[in-house]
């Protein structure tokens, strides 16, 4: 039966691609663009439009130039298989930062009233005076009229004047968007975009717990929220908690994998749901970091077991997503 399965996933996968071999993803190895170079696409998101899906993250290629902080984007019409469109941002030091400044988990959102595409990032470094550590602690903001087009830095702020580390990216199934921010020290706060996207119109609710690397679903009628202790670059177990609204109130928070695996050394960036004519598959997309060669940073990318106020992270194999009908397939 699974054989079966297997083979009528490849059949499609080959119809809808156009390819002549099966679309597998392999978590945590080598992902290469059609040029034949490192998809460099770390802390990222993704937005679909039409049948094509936009991958953005930062670019930490080893030849970017040390003064710029760099983006990247690529699409796909499945998933697996990535064309490189643009280093959509080159970002200088506009902010009069101190040697070291971060871009970080650039998310890009489309404004469906402006025709604009927005695009967040965490912004942060050293406050003139000091000589290191993320004191800045906001929110960057850029924007573009073409998807994959260049991105033009308008301002930074402290969103609802909090501090802001990392960020993740939501659009509900009504089209409303957010955005989740981790203030130190208080927790996570999901907070709606004000009508623009420029900035943040209201909050949602602060969820009391030290966490980063927020990512969020909305599946069955429950909304489910990852986040990942504060470890720095180092691995650990990420975890999650549901609630029927946004708002709250929000279930204790549980392991996604066994902690013994420190989340198979990945960290959480952001949830995909696939909706397919058969079912809707959820990807959990995180970051194996490599600080000390973040240009070969990999990416875990695997279809989550999720419903009924339940989700896990299953042992990384390879897999094969159809997206027209939304099935996954692991490969044992």
């Amino acid at each position: 039966m699974k054989l079966t399965v297997y083979a009528a996933l490849i059949v499609g996968l080959l119809t809808i691609s156009g390819c002549t071999t099966p679309q597998s993803i392999h978590p945590g190895a080598v992902w290469l663009d059609n040029r034949g170079q490192l998809i460099q696409a770390h802390g990222g998101g993704v937005i679909k439009l039409g049948n094509t899906y936009y991958w953005f993250g930062e670019d930490r290629s080893r030849d970017n130039s040390r003064t710029n902080r760099c983006v990247s984007c690529y699409s796909s019409k499945n998933l697996a298989h990535w064309t490189f469109c643009n280093q959509v941002l080159k970002l200088g030091n506009v902010e009069n930062f101190q040697r070291g400044w971060a871009l970080e988990r650039p998310k890009v959102f489309y404004n469906p009233r402006t025709k604009k595409y927005v695009m967040y990032m965490h912004i942060d470094g050293a406050l003139p005076g000091q000589s290191g550590g993320y004191s800045f602690a906001r929110i960057g903001v850029a924007t573009c009229a073409k998807v994959d087009g260049d991105y033009q830095y308008l301002k930074s702020f402290r969103p609802l004047g909090h501090e802001s580390r990392d960020i993740g990216q939501f659009v509900d199934d009504d089209g409303t968007a957010y955005l989740i921010f981790e203030d130190r020290p208080f927790g996570f706060r999901i907070a709606q975009l004000s009508d623009d996207y420029l900035t943040l119109e209201k909050e949602m609710c602060l969820i009391p717990e030290h966490l980063e690397g927020g990512a969020l679903v909305h599946y069955n009628g429950l909304y489910y929220l990852i986040g990942s202790e504060l470890t720095g670059w180092n691995a650990n177990p990420n975890v999650y908690a549901t609630a029927k609204s946004l708002a709250g109130p929000w279930s204790e928070f549980k392991d996604i994998a066994p902690p013994e695996t420190k989340t198979y050394d990945s960290q959480s960036t952001m949830l995909l749901k696939v909706a397919g004519t058969k079912t809707t598959t959820v990807i959990f997309m995180g970051d194996i970091w490599k600080p000390r060669m973040q240009w070969d940073s990999r990416y875990l990318w695997m279809p989550l077991e999720i419903g009924d106020g339940k989700l896990w992270l299953p042992q990384p194999h390879d897999w094969m997503l159809n997206i027209k009908t939304g099935e996954a397939v692991i490969k044992q």
